[in-house]
């Protein structure tokens, strides 16, 4: 019963993917032709689904998954949906809200999904989850989220329509222009502190005594 269950679900995202494909071959024949389409895509047609397995190689001195190479795996799964939806070349703005809430360790198994939840003019967010799961017990559990922000780098572009259609995607969806505000109020913070940071970064360099060099 289980495999049934993966086969149809894995059926249906490969339909899923052609009929976007399809779609999108039609649009970038229009754009070549120098006429943009007015057009809708779902967040369910920009999911992308990546499996890992946990190996040794993997975990940190406290034996769990070292979370830069697990940062390094959302960021390319992630890139898949902002290209399944811009359809042009996308580069990683800012990545924010990352919440490590249970960790992995060796033989689980992760599990990451990714989709577009809300866009700008040339910006767009895409959330990032990581279903993990013990393969010795078949025990899954939600063990990482994440928002990841691309900019589209041709400016000719003109970026779909978004639409939701789970309750989780609308719950994200409504509250994108939220998280926009948010990002934009911190990144206003941000420009203020330059000065202050390169000071103090001066004064630990004067500071390194010469045997650590």
């Amino acid at each position: 019963m289980v495999f049934r269950q993966h086969g149809e679900l894995f059926a249906t995202y490969c339909h899923t993917l052609i009929a976007l494909d399809i779609k999108h071959l039609c649009y970038n024949k229009a754009k070549k032709e120098g006429v943009y389409m007015s057009e809708t895509i779902s967040c369910r047609q920009t999911l992308a689904v990546t499996s890992h397995r946990v190996l040794a190689s993997d975990l940190n001195e406290h034996e769990t998954v070292y979370g830069g190479a697990l940062l390094a795996l959302l960021d390319g799964t992630a890139s898949i949906s902002a290209s399944r939806f811009a359809r042009s070349q996308c580069v990683t703005a800012a990545l924010d809200q990352v919440n490590f809430i249970e960790p992995f360790v060796l033989n689980d198994s992760l599990c990451i999904e990714s989709y577009v939840t809300g866009h700008g003019k040339r910006s767009l967010e895409v959330f990032v989850k990581v279903i993990g799961e013990h393969l010795d017990t078949s025990e899954r559990f939600l063990g990482m989220t994440a928002f990841l922000t691309f900019v589209v780098l041709d400016k000719k572009v003109t970026l779909p329509e978004l639409s939701a259609e789970t309750p989780e995607e609308k719950s994200l969806c409504a509250d994108f222009q939220k998280r926009k505000a948010y990002r934009r109020q911190k990144i206003a913070e941000q420009k203020k502190t330059p000065s202050f940071i390169e000071s103090r970064l001066s004064v630990v360099q004067l500071n390194i005594p010469k045997s650590t060099l």
